[in-house]
């Protein structure tokens, strides 16, 4: 298994010709209200320090907060990771002007991989494909080298993303729920996963926890099982809601010591949880609008 200098693993993240951590520093976490401005930064630079090289992040995410945050604590470490974040707007006008605001935020000249946020919608592929659609946006800005990869992200269902990779459009990241209970329920690992791994595009996981620890605390796992399953799976990087001192250590430890999961580890896992998981009663993600951003709910005309 190959390492970075710090000793975190580290895989290709599909065919981009990047290499990243196994785990990623989620950017929704960390500016929860609780968090203030100078531990959101020592947070981050501490995780990139540590040798964690994918920073996650959204246009949306705390008003535009969490983006502003990283970008000052990405001073002077800027090309020590690769740098996501995540458009919300579905037309070419709104999209570019997101990517411009996104870029001052951050703080720098170029974005690594720019994705879709929330693909979440039965017509989201539609609009974004449309004449005068964000995918319009995001092609000019590679162009224009203000972006280097694209990709789309979503947590509602496998057949909307499948909507997405029917296009014809040359992705080259997704992000999506893998997790234990998502064996039984609208699965992304069995039914989108295999077609990313064949088409070589980079996947980078989220919600191995279930995005509020959900499937820890209520499931009877641990952060150790849940994480190394999902990094078990053929993923690029994990991204990891780090909110504490706390959170980060045992993020960075599970990492290090990370070894793939037997297939009979994984099997007993998934049997583990599977009364209770066939009905997605702790992928609330997917089994409710818990998750589900206001911005993009607007988009739709829910209230």
């Amino acid at each position: 298994m190959q390492k970075n200098e710090a000793g975190i693993p580290v895989r290709e993240l599909g065919r981009t010709g990047l290499t990243v951590s196994i785990v990623g520093f989620g950017g929704g976490h960390c500016v929860r209200p609780d968090i203030d401005e100078k531990k959101t930064v020592r947070l981050i630079q501490e995780a990139v320090d540590a040798g964690v090289t994918f920073m996650d992040n959204a246009w949306e995410y705390a008003g535009g907060e969490s983006e502003r945050r990283m970008g000052i604590a990405l001073e002077g470490r800027r090309d020590k990771v690769v740098l996501m974040t995540k458009v919300c707007g579905r037309d070419r006008k709104t999209a570019q002007q997101q990517l411009e605001d996104s870029l001052r935020r951050l703080r720098t000249d170029v974005i690594d991989v720019w994705q879709f946020h929330e693909v979440n919608y039965d017509n989201d592929a539609e609009w974004i494909f449309r004449a005068g659609g964000a995918i319009e946006a995001a092609v000019a800005a590679r162009d224009a080298g203000k972006v280097r990869f694209i990709g789309f992200t979503g947590h509602k269902s496998p057949h909307i993303l499948a909507r997405m990779l029917a296009q014809d459009f040359e992705w080259d990241t997704c992000q999506m729920p893998v997790n234990i209970p998502d064996a039984h329920y609208r699965s992304f690992q069995k039914e989108t996963l295999p077609v990313l791994s064949e088409r070589g595009i980079g996947v980078i996981g989220m919600k191995s926890l279930g995005g509020r620890g959900q499937i820890v605390s209520e499931l009877g796992l641990t952060a150790g099982q849940c994480r190394g399953y999902a990094l078990s799976l053929p993923i690029s990087t994990l991204v990891c809601g780090i909110q504490s001192d706390a959170d980060l250590h045992q993020d960075l430890a599970i990492a290090r010591d990370f070894e793939h999961f037997s297939a009979a580890q994984m099997q007993a896992l998934e049997a583990q949880v599977y009364d209770e998981a066939t009905d997605g009663r702790h992928e609330w993600f997917k089994s409710t609008q818990t998750f589900d951003s206001q911005i993009h709910r607007s988009q739709h005309g829910f209230g």
